[in-house]
């Protein structure tokens, strides 16, 4: 990920009774106009703003341990329940592999709805898009979601996939 210094930044580490533990870490490099923040939970390992003519859109990264945060389909499915399909759309899901890591991702539009998890509106909210991916790989899996404007995401996907594209593991 980079942030305003410039430097990569990376996703990854684990605690375990008490003690650090040798993990895994997850590097990513964040599109150059997409803009570092601080997490605004403690469950979120990084998070940055995604700009766009929409309006602001948001990206969250998820690090729960390894083998820690719900199956790949049960993540995925949860995803595309945040978002009541526009007519005539449907979530579209995809995986590919990335070195020794296997990416499945979502991309949901419509509404998005209201939202337990934190990461979303009080009030149901139209035009709206969700890309979700999940990061499977030694050490993992990593949780990544962007949330924002249709027209936003739209002009941002295929940043969202060149950053998925070039994920590394070390």
């Amino acid at each position: 990920m980079m942030g305003s210094n410039g430097q990569p930044a990376n996703a990854g580490g684990a605690m375990g009774s008490g003690a650090m533990h040798p993990a895994t870490e997850l590097h990513y490099t964040l599109p150059a106009d997409w803009k570092t923040e601080k997490p605004a939970s403690s469950m979120r390992l990084a998070q940055a703003s995604i700009p766009g003519k929409g309006g602001e859109g948001q990206l969250a990264i998820f690090y729960f341990g390894p083998g820690q945060g719900g199956t790949v389909d049960a993540n995925i499915k949860r995803w595309e329940n945040e978002i009541k399909p526009a007519p005539g759309t449907t979530p579209k899901t995809e995986s590919f592999q990335v070195g020794s890591l296997k990416v499945t991702w979502v991309d949901a539009s419509g509404t998005l709805m209201p939202s337990q998890m934190g990461m979303g509106p009080k009030q149901p909210q139209s035009g709206y898009r969700l890309f979700g991916a999940v990061v499977e790989g030694a050490g993992g899996p990593w949780f990544l979601k962007a949330i924002g404007p249709s027209a936003t995401l739209e002009a941002q996907r295929q940043a969202w996939l060149d950053m998925l594209h070039n994920l590394s593991i070390g």
